[in-house]
């Protein structure tokens, strides 16, 4: 009988993982959302649909006070209620709201959103082997390790898709007649809508980038493509 490697269990435990986080995820947004039903955003939702060339971008509203958007692995636009009462607030414009969806819609079309279940996976097997060989030299200390080696890979690469759906959103912003400009804006308003907790948090080991260098990187992209900074 083939006897099993720490490194054969750990991909064994990964697709385990993978599947059982897949289907949690999936129930869990069944349980808490419903489509988004507001005119005055369904509108600008519209722009960017038929940018897309599709006949609509449907919505839903993930029944949490957090503030965020997300993209699920099966393809689906979420806003959190939270999200969606700094609009109803005055606190975030439709435009704003706008940039937040196409943000959303980038992840979904580069395969960010089942691409990081995937990775969430495999971090956990690489935590769960690097574990099992770093302990054999370090005892102690090698459940440490690894933890902290899998959270710096993470970091990097959610950091890295998050930069890319920028970008996504502002080529999908441009094309639907909204502009970059609500895109800026609302990150300058990021960290106060969201509270200022992880402010002292280094930046290399946030998961997604500070708004400042988000800002910078579409300026980036304004300047190369022509467009008149606002």
């Amino acid at each position: 009988m083939l006897k099993l490697t720490p490194i054969l269990l750990a991909i064994l435990y990964a697709l385990a993982m993978y599947m059982v986080s897949a289907a949690r995820t999936r129930r869990m947004l069944d349980q808490q959302s419903s489509p988004l039903k507001d005119p005055g955003l369904e509108r600008q939702f519209n722009h960017l649909a038929r940018a897309l060339d599709l006949p609509r971008v449907p919505v839903l509203i993930y029944d949490i006070e957090q503030v965020n958007g997300l993209a699920a692995p099966d393809g689906r636009v979420f806003i959190t209620r939270g999200f969606y009462n700094k609009y109803r607030a005055g606190e975030v414009s439709a435009d704003e709201m706008a940039s937040v969806i196409a943000h959303e819609l980038g992840h979904v079309a580069l395969g960010h959103a089942r691409k990081r279940m995937i990775d969430f996976s495999g971090q956990n097997a690489l935590r769960t082997a690097l574990a099992v060989v770093l302990s054999r030299f370090l005892p102690g200390l090698g459940v440490w390790i690894a933890n902290g080696l899998a959270t710096l890979l993470a970091a990097h690469l959610s950091r890295s898709d998050e930069f890319e759906a920028d970008a996504y959103a502002s080529a999908l912003l441009v094309k639907a007649g909204i502009g970059t400009g609500p895109q800026k804006s609302l990150f300058r308003k990021l960290e106060g809508l969201a509270g200022a907790h992880g402010a002292a948090t280094p930046a290399w080991l946030l998961s997604h980038p500070r708004p400042k260098a988000r800002i910078r990187a579409i300026e980036a992209r304004e300047e190369k493509w022509g467009i008149a900074a606002d």
